[in-house]
């Protein structure tokens, strides 16, 4: 009888919850597909009904829903793909949109009132900052950087030099190409460059963050797309002169696998050292917020100033360490594009940013690249690394952060780069939007 009845119904017991769970694993973004129809549908009647909730619930479906729909088509888009498109259309649609009036105006509203009221772009840095730099190798922290710093820091000042100059010359001013079109192409990227440094000078210039933000962010596109236009040329160059590649090794010393983790006892992580870790990125904010209050030290490079100093003196345990790196996943997996979409309809004038991209503009973008790149390769040979190699890396400074770091080191086949293209982008762009924020702190 057992057996029988077993026979008769195969699909209840072997069908039913594999297929489910199948298509629950198909997702836009990160959400399952199935709660991602609901939630729209969810949307799409408190819209026609007049009243949409101002509670949080609400905001996070709202802002989730609508941030990975645009960030799945710019996932979509030939070439526009490996560029960031993602980033490109969840903050640049929604901008656009909200200009010609294409969304419904109780979601504007709400997504404006939500964003300006609860800072929550503020916790989103203080998670990216800290937890990027405690995850990071404290020994490649100091030995990539050391290795790095002369080529990197030569190819910086001669950018700096070279494109402000060119800006000049076609017109832009010193002061705008400097801060608003050479320091944002080698800021390292939109949540860790643009976004701070869009925040640092609203706080000195006592302007809308907003704005400053639609301004500074289309030369970090720009910028990442010429680094990995670049990138692919130097790939060719090597395949064509293969004594000044090391394909994907520094120096000729080098060993083939670079020893990239720490020696920490293995430790057990779960939820306690996650909230541990999420509390102490609110402390070094705050500490940070003080900082601003005290010193005038915009509170981003007042934070990010403490992680460092923690990191390098171990000051945090591995345990905290780890959390902090989970952390910085989830913003960054969860919250990135949701937050876009809010800076885009909330911040982000889409008549300041079309200004931005005037021929000019493009063609101090794509002579600060060249010379970082250029300089990096006679550099890094004068020392005795790879050309190549070295000025792939040093490419990575004007990459969009992680996303341009992959673009970049796919373009060039050398992803075994990735170790140092994280020096050169996280701290090689952090530096640049300390200094930046410390000498305009300085003459404020």
């Amino acid at each position: 009888m057992s057996k029988a009845m077993n026979n008769e119904m195969p699909a209840a017991g072997r069908y039913w919850p594999r297929v489910w769970w199948r298509i629950m694993e198909m997702r836009a973004g990160v959400i399952p597909l199935p709660v991602y129809l609901t939630l729209l549908a969810v949307i799409a009647y408190f819209v026609s009904s007049g009243k949409v909730p101002t509670e949080i619930n609400m905001m996070i479906a709202l802002l989730a829903v609508l941030g990975f729909t645009c960030a799945e088509l710019g996932h979509r888009v030939p070439l526009l793909k490996e560029i960031g498109g993602a980033a490109i259309f969840a903050t640049f649609v929604p901008s656009f949109l909200n200009y010609h009036h294409w969304i419904p105006a109780q979601i504007v509203q709400v997504v404006t009132d939500f964003t300006k009221s609860t800072n929550f772009l503020y916790l989103f840095i203080a998670a990216v900052i800290v937890g990027s730099i405690l995850s990071m190798d404290r020994v490649l922290l100091i030995r990539g950087f050391v290795r790095l710093f002369v080529p990197m820091a030569a190819g910086s000042v001669a950018a700096l030099l070279v494109g402000t100059a060119v800006g000049a010359s076609l017109g832009l001013g010193v002061r705008h190409t400097l801060l608003m079109i050479v320091v944002p192409v080698m800021a390292g990227g939109v949540g860790e460059g643009a976004i701070p440094l869009s925040i640092g000078y609203g706080q000195l210039w006592h302007q809308p963050q907003g704005e400053l933000f639609a301004q500074v962010l289309p030369p970090v596109m720009f910028g990442s797309l010429t680094a990995i236009l670049l990138s692919g040329v130097l790939s060719f160059l090597g395949r064509r002169f293969p004594e000044l590649t090391g394909e994907g090794r520094l120096q000729a010393e080098e060993s083939e696998e670079l020893a990239t983790h720490e020696r920490d006892e293995p430790v057990d992580l779960d939820v306690t050292h996650i909230a541990g870790a999420g509390l102490l990125v609110v402390t070094l904010y705050l500490l940070g917020l003080i900082c601003f209050q005290t010193f005038r030290l915009p509170a981003p490079v007042a934070m990010l100033l403490l992680a460092v100093a923690l990191k390098l003196v171990q000051g945090v345990p591995p345990s905290l360490q780890r959390g902090a790196h989970v952390v910085y996943e989830f913003f960054r997996r969860a919250v990135t594009y949701p937050l876009l979409f809010a800076i885009g309809v909330a911040m982000t004038p889409w008549d300041r940013l079309a200004a931005a991209f005037a021929p000019r503009n493009l063609l101090t973008i794509v002579a600060t690249v060249v010379t970082l790149v250029t300089t990096g390769f006679f550099v890094g040979r004068w020392i005795r690394l790879f050309p190549i190699d070295t000025a792939i890396v040093i490419a990575c400074r004007a990459g969009q952060g992680g996303t341009g770091d992959v673009a970049i080191l796919t373009a060039a086949n050398r992803m075994q780069l990735m170790p140092f293209a994280q020096i050169a982008t996280r701290i090689g762009g952090a530096i640049t939007v300390t200094l930046t924020l410390l000498a305009l702190a300085h003459q404020g």
